[in-house]
């Protein structure tokens, strides 16, 4: 007897590509990728998903928009609260 079910999902045909390039390349059946897919959706850590949505939110309230802005805030604060002979 079986014990997985089949399903149907709609998807635009843009992320349709996009997962059979993926799945093509990591020799994978569409069905292995969606698995996995879901499954890492389903077991995302809630804490560390909590702390991404309040650092974005502090990121993009101070501007943070590339790797560049993380370097330079850095350098800011190091500035800041560093004694200048610690540099």
């Amino acid at each position: 007897m079986r014990t997985a079910k089949t399903i149907s999902i709609t998807l635009p045909p843009d992320l349709l590509l996009k997962a059979q390039k993926t799945a093509e390349r990591e020799d994978r059946t569409m069905s292995e990728l969606f698995r996995e897919a879901l499954r890492r959706y389903i077991t995302a850590d809630p804490e560390w998903e909590a702390l991404l949505r309040r650092t974005r939110a502090t990121g993009k309230a101070l501007g943070v928009v590339t790797e560049a802005d993380v370097e330079r805030l850095s350098d800011e604060f190091r500035r800041e609260r560093l004694p200048s002979a610690a540099l």
